[in-house]
């Protein structure tokens, strides 16, 4: 059978390549839907540390979850200081700051939990480290040493710097 139209074209081979440009279509919006960026949500904070800083690091949470910036901020920072140790309070603080603008501050913070927290994913594809962490990144990557910042292993202590 062939369309009214005066196409040569039978009508199952024009059904077929729209029934293929609609799958196709949907892939595309699948495919592109994946894409998006994860929000970047504060992490709690690892077993072990001060329950002060648990405390502090809700509090700060539910302030960043409620875009109350600078009073997440001023929790951030009060659970940095009561678990300096822990890789997930300071990027906590440093996803705060980068919020709120101060990106040169907030990198600082991003690097030092990525140091104190190796291997973490979450922390590793945070906004300046993401292109360490991503296989398909065209940036050379780096070690953890060769990041400005980065405490040397034993005996090192020399920042990754050679």
């Amino acid at each position: 059978m062939y369309e009214d139209n005066g196409s040569m074209v039978p009508t199952a081979v024009i059904k077929c390549l729209r029934l293929c440009g609609a799958i196709l279509l949907l892939v595309g919006l699948v495919a592109c839907s994946k894409n998006k960026a994860k929000p970047l949500v504060p992490l709690a904070l690892e077993t072990g540390v001060k329950p002060q800083a648990i405390t502090l690091t809700e509090q700060g949470t539910q302030a960043f979850q409620g875009k109350e910036f600078e009073e997440a901020k001023n929790y951030f920072l009060q659970a940095v200081t009561a678990a300096p140790q822990s890789g997930p309070a300071h990027y906590n603080y440093a996803l705060v700051l980068n919020a709120l603008g101060q990106t040169e501050e907030a990198r600082k913070h991003f690097i030092e939990a990525a140091n104190l927290a190796p291997g973490d994913k979450v922390i590793w594809n945070s906004p300046p480290l993401a292109p360490y962490s991503n296989p398909e990144s065209q940036i050379k990557k780096a070690t953890p040493q060769q990041i400005p910042g980065r405490r040397g292993g034993p005996g090192g202590g020399s920042g990754g710097y050679p």
